[in-house]
């Protein structure tokens, strides 16, 4: 990818929920004013929970059909199709921005995209004409995801949304306790603050600084790919602008989503 855009894309950080997210009478919309509200992307880079490889994998880079990693759901979950094209010029500028000395980058062309990618982009962009290419975590250190981010920041000047997709809190006992979990609400509550304090230290040590961040998270993986969004939005030195668009609950866990830029 070469041109550059006159505006530079924001960088994404958002809860997606699971398959049924679909018929959820209200976050399908506010997923959809979201996308409404954005400059139209050049391509989409995806940054999910849900694939975990190192070294750091790239996606397919063309259409191959999608990632079902889920269990026990109706049939009609198996149906989705998301045919976005793929990204082959931006799978090589991600490449040479990522490539150096130890830091190895791999591909795995026949690797579709996994509902963390899918699932939002469904409702987001429907059509599935913009150019997709989900890149895996090669860690769920935080610091070493920010890098990982910075490096990548450049494309947003290409015109390349980048998203981290997660969920703000995870803890799957939440879909059991029914209502809100408190330790759901004060995580969700502690997050805000920090993003809106921007206090990068306190989030780059959330099981430590957060109230009850090891129930929010016991696996951080949710949370991780938010790492790579402030690390995309961090390359001047500071997290500068940015909003939660998506807040509330689903099921008990936050779907607290962050704009930056």
């Amino acid at each position: 990818m070469t041109a550059a855009t006159q505006e530079r894309m924001p960088a994404l950080y958002l809860s997606h929920g699971a398959p049924p997210l679909a018929d959820d009478p209200v976050w399908p919309g506010e997923l959809a004013a979201w996308s409404a509200g954005l400059p139209r992307p050049k391509a989409i880079l995806v940054v999910s929970a849900h694939w975990e490889e190192a070294p750091l994998a790239l996606g397919a880079t063309g259409t191959v059909p999608l990632v079902y990693d889920f269990w026990g759901f109706p049939e009609h979950y198996y149906r989705v199709t998301y045919p976005a094209p793929g990204a082959p010029e931006l799978a090589d500028s991600v490449r040479k921005l990522l490539r150096a000395p130890g830091t190895p980058v791999q591909d795995v062309p026949d690797r579709g995209l996994d509902h963390g990618a899918y699932v939002p982009l469904v409702e987001m962009y429907p059509d599935a004409d913009i150019p997709v290419l989900q890149v895996s975590m090669p860690t769920l250190d935080p610091v070493r995801l920010m890098e990982i981010g910075r490096r990548l920041a450049p494309l947003r000047d290409e015109g390349v949304l980048i998203v981290g997709s997660g969920f703000f809190t995870h803890n799957l006992a939440a879909l059991r306790q029914g209502g809100i979990p408190a330790w759901s609400a004060e995580f969700d509550a502690w997050g805000r603050e920090a993003l809106q304090e921007r206090d990068v230290d306190a989030l780059l040590d959330f099981t430590r600084k957060s109230p009850a961040g090891r129930l929010a998270h016991p696996r951080t993986e949710h949370f991780a790919p938010l790492f790579v969004t402030m690390g995309a939005a961090d390359a001047a030195g500071e997290l500068g602008e940015q909003k939660s668009v998506i807040d509330g609950f689903w099921m008990g866990l936050a779907k607290r989503s962050v704009q930056f830029g």
